[in-house]
């Protein structure tokens, strides 16, 4: 076991994958029992199938990777059940397993690989075409590279749910619970890389603020719950209205902040062909704004909105920072709502 025990301590430090585990145990494995197959496997009870993982083969018979079999017609389902972990006469014990018939396997020996909860993962294998004898060590050495394994599996799906509940809360705290639009901070950070990318390119940066005028009328008048299915209304149809490069999200109650790339700014071109940066500003305002007006079914009652109120700049990243050209955005935002109640009377 010495030897055995010192490919252990080198190849565990090591392994940074199941397979980088499993591949030396198999090969320590094959080295003990003398058998021709070493093979690590999976289990789904719920489907009936037993998946051959990882195997190292080396003799005529050979136990595929990637094999999948009826969990109910194999060896090591009879074995679990029996709890004869080891035969040398797989015919004569278990003759009636297509799967063992159709490899020619005549000796075997496993182990179930399980949780601490004793939940069945797998199995750990070795099998043969010829009758040999378990040697003495195989039986204790089975059960410790199960174990290893085993842990090494419960790790790595604690690590799996841990990334996804830091995925999961990373995606809250980016996130608008109503319109399940980016949130304040989601729409920041993005204007802040496409500020970053900017300067590094050259172009310009379209920052737009969106206030739904007549909101709190909508809200008194039809209620919260109306009121809320107005904003995730408004949300949808802002998205529906995007370049694909653009983003949308709710920064308050009644208000949305969008921000998408601009024109590249280019002095030795001519305007025609550098785009104009005021004029995509311009462009995006009024589909923008477009976009927000029309008809909305709120629950029973129906609604004709005139649309928001849309400010929207275009930026140089020179010197800029995302406040300020919210900021700038804010400011021609209240241009365009008091024009706009102006011409309303």
């Amino acid at each position: 076991m010495d030897p055995i025990l010192s490919k252990l301590a080198t190849a565990l430090p090591a392994a940074k994958s199941i397979e980088e585990l499993t591949r030396p145990l198999l090969e320590m494995l094959s080295a003990v029992t003398g058998m021709e197959s070493t093979y690590l496997t999976s289990i789904d009870l719920e489907r009936n199938e037993q998946l051959v993982r990882f195997a190292r083969n080396t003799g005529e018979m050979v136990i595929p990777e990637g094999l999948t079999v009826t969990w109910s017609d194999t060896l090591c389902k009879r074995a679990l059940d029996e709890d004869r972990l080891y035969t040398d006469d797989v015919a004569n014990c278990w003759g009636d397993s297509a799967a063992a018939r159709a490899l020619g396997i005549k000796t075997y020996v496993s182990t179930p690989i399980r949780t601490d909860d004793g939940v069945l993962l797998g199995t750990l294998c070795a099998a043969s075409a010829d009758k040999l004898k378990l040697a003495p060590d195989a039986n204790a050495l089975l059960k410790l590279f199960s174990n290893l394994v085993a842990s090494f599996i419960e790790r790595e799906q604690l690590m799996n749910s841990l990334q996804e509940a830091n995925a999961r809360l990373t995606s809250y705290a980016m996130t608008d619970m109503l319109t399940g639009l980016p949130n304040r901070r989601a729409v920041y950070e993005e204007l802040e890389r496409l500020l970053d990318r900017a300067a590094r390119s050259g172009g310009s940066v379209l920052v737009g603020v969106i206030d739904l005028d007549g909101f709190k009328m909508i809200n008194d008048t039809y209620g919260h719950q109306a009121g809320d299915e107005f904003l995730q209304a408004v949300g949808r149809r802002l998205t529906e209205s995007l370049r694909a490069s653009d983003v949308v999200g709710r920064v308050g109650g009644d208000e949305f902040l969008l921000v998408g790339p601009g024109p590249q700014h280019d002095p030795t071109l001519a305007e025609a062909a550098a785009g104009d940066p005021l004029q995509a500003a311009l462009t995006l305002q009024l589909r923008t704004a477009a976009a927000t007006a029309g008809t909305y079914r709120l629950g029973e009652q129906v609604i004709e909105y005139p649309g928001a109120s849309v400010g929207m700049v275009s930026v140089e990243p020179l010197n800029m920072d995302a406040e300020t050209a919210v900021r700038m955005a804010d400011t021609r935002m209240y241009e365009i709502k008091r024009t706009r109640k102006h011409l309303n009377g």
